[in-house]
């Protein structure tokens, strides 16, 4: 018989979503209390495929920043294969801050992470001690944690971590890790690993009744935006233009790497680097006739959010206005004031 005519899933990505998310919008089908999955990083989507197939009543999301992946996952999602799943272009990092509430999970999962060899990569490995916390503080109690890694540094440094972490309780103890899986399916990737000598490293945690690290949803800003009393001409302005960046204390970047005009308007392509989030952005200055003053603001150039981040873009980018005629002054700033540059005097702006 042929298959009846779907609807393709949702495409969705961390900046799509609400913060946090709406698990009941997202999974209209499933019973409201449903268990609710995560796996971090689903890769080839084996292992996502056996949480489908072995958990129908659950809802099951998977995060993963590869393309070629994502489409093969949404593809199965829209043929009807797993349809209790769905999966998002997310970060880890931007999932667990803003995707995810605190207490909002039954089980999380991570299979394989990238090990990130050198030692000056090291700090964008996933478990580290920022994201134990956050998946502890998202775990309900009793909630299951598993990691699976076939590099033994990668493994010893997890169990480090994990012996640290007060509200995670070790079902494997007084073994750091089993040499086995106990929770899932083999993978292609597993079975290659052990033909090449490389054995899993199997940790199963449960979540305790300890308190979770106080770590709330970050949520969306109020829209950032300053007026200026007026600026040259935007083809003025991107003659003059040339990329830079600025940096705050608290570890946010902004890159300003291309300009672009039109007569009443002045588009800066804008890269901006948070802890919890990276997002590339179009900031506008656009001039309204009737005041004939310039907004500098965020641009609706897909679907940005108005982060802390994008507040002191737009702050600097503002600044950079004022440096390029006499007399340019702020009307109005509707930014959030605490930002404090990282940078020597000059830096960035």
């Amino acid at each position: 018989m042929p298959r009846p005519n779907r609807q393709p899933v949702p495409r969705l990505s961390a900046t799509n979503v609400p913060w946090p998310m709406d698990w009941d919008g997202l999974f209209p089908n499933q019973a409201p209390d449903s268990p609710r999955i995560l796996e971090i990083g689903f890769g080839y989507g084996q292992f996502l495929r056996w949480l489908s197939q072995s958990q129908p009543a659950s809802r099951i999301l998977g995060i993963e920043i590869d393309s070629t992946s994502l489409q093969k996952a949404e593809g199965a999602c829209d043929r009807g294969e797993l349809p209790n799943v769905r999966v998002m272009f997310a970060r880890a990092e931007t999932a667990l801050w803003h995707v995810l509430a605190p207490g909002m999970l039954d089980e999380v999962h991570v299979n394989f992470p990238d090990p990130w060899f050198k030692s000056s990569h090291a700090p964008r490995r996933l478990i580290q001690r920022s994201a134990l916390d956050l998946i502890t503080s998202r775990l309900k109690p009793g909630g299951l944690f598993t990691l699976a890694t076939d590099i033994r540094e990668y493994a010893d440094m997890s169990a480090e971590h994990l012996a640290q972490t007060p509200g995670l309780t070790n079902t494997h103890a007084p073994e750091p890790w089993a040499w086995e899986r106990t929770v899932g399916v083999m993978t292609k990737y597993e079975s290659k690993g052990y033909k090449e000598g490389r054995p899993g490293h199997y940790f199963v945690y449960r979540r305790n009744d300890l308190p979770a690290p106080d770590l709330p949803v970050i949520r969306d800003q109020p829209m950032p935006h300053i007026k200026l009393n007026h600026l040259p001409a935007p083809a003025d302005l991107v003659a003059r233009f040339q990329p830079f960046k600025a940096h705050a204390e608290g570890d946010i970047y902004a890159s300003y790497m291309a300009a672009y005009s039109r007569p009443d308007a002045l588009l800066v392509e804008t890269y901006i680097v948070e802890p919890s989030i990276q997002q590339q952005v179009a900031l506008l200055a656009t001039h309204n006739r009737e005041t004939g003053q310039w907004v500098v603001s965020l641009g609706a150039v897909g679907t940005p959010r108005p982060t802390d981040g994008v507040h002191y873009a737009v702050r600097k980018l503002a600044e950079w206005l004022m440096t390029q005629a006499p007399g340019v002054e702020v009307v109005g700033d509707y930014t959030r004031t605490y930002f404090r540059d990282a940078d020597a005097p000059g830096d960035g702006g």
